[in-house]
C-alpha cells in the first residue's frame, strides 16, 4: 500500500513538472525569425534593445528599423558573421507589440517582434479570488488550510486500520499468572 502512495506522489510531481515546462518556455514569447535575436524581447519605455543577426552572411554592415525606436545600424559583433545594433525605446512609447525590420545587401530582409510594457510589475495581481491587496485574508485562509492538512495527517497516523483491531480481538486470551507456559513455580 505504501508503494502505491509513493508511486502516486511521484506521478503527481512528474505530471506537475511536465505540465509547467511548456508554460515556462512560452513565457519568453514567440521566437520569431530564427535569424534575429532581440534582447530584451519585453522592453520598457526608455530601455535599450539590442538586435543581432547572422542572416547577413559575410556582410559587415546592415540597417535596422524599429516601429517604436526608429532607424539604427548593424555592425560586426563579438562573433564572426554576427551583426549587432541597438536602439532606445522612447519614453513615451505606449504598451504593445512592435516590429523590427533588418536589411542587408544584396536583398536580405527579416522581421521580428518585441513588446513594450509599462516596466516591471509590482504588487499583487487580481486573479479572481478576492481583492488583490487583501493579503491578510489570504494568509489566514492559507494558514487554516495548512493547519487542517497537518491535523488530518496526524489523525491518519494515529488511527489504526480496522483490520488490526479485529485481529486482536479474535486471538485467544493469553493465560495470566502462574499458569502461563514456561512459568516456573
Amino acid at each position: 500500500m505504501r508503494f502505491k502512495c509513493v508511486g502516486a506522489g511521484i506521478g503527481l510531481v512528474l505530471g506537475a513538472v511536465g505540465l509547467s515546462s511548456p508554460a515556462a518556455a512560452a513565457a519568453n514569447g514567440p521566437i520569431g525569425d530564427p535569424g534575429m535575436h532581440i534582447s530584451p524581447r519585453h522592453a520598457a519605455p526608455g530601455s535599450t534593445v539590442t538586435v543581432s543577426t547572422r542572416a547577413c552572411g559575410s556582410e559587415t554592415y546592415g540597417k535596422g528599423e524599429s516601429e517604436a525606436g526608429g532607424k539604427f545600424h548593424l555592425f560586426p559583433g563579438d562573433q564572426q558573421g554576427v551583426l549587432t545594433g541597438e536602439f532606445k525605446v522612447p519614453d513615451d512609447t505606449e504598451a504593445g507589440s512592435y516590429t523590427i525590420t533588418l536589411k542587408c545587401p544584396p536583398r536580405v530582409k527579416i522581421t521580428g517582434t518585441y513588446w513594450v510594457g509599462t516596466g516591471n510589475p509590482s504588487g499583487a495581481i487580481d486573479a479572481g479570488f478576492g481583492v488583490a491587496k487583501d493579503k491578510g485574508t489570504q494568509l489566514a485562509l492559507g494558514a487554516v488550510l495548512l493547519a487542517g492538512a497537518a491535523a488530518g495527517g496526524a489523525l491518519k497516523r494515529r488511527r489504526r486500520p480496522a483490520g488490526a483491531r479485529a485481529r486482536r480481538s479474535a486471538l485467544p486470551a493469553q493465560p495470566q499468572g502462574p499458569c502461563r507456559s514456561g512459568a516456573r513455580g
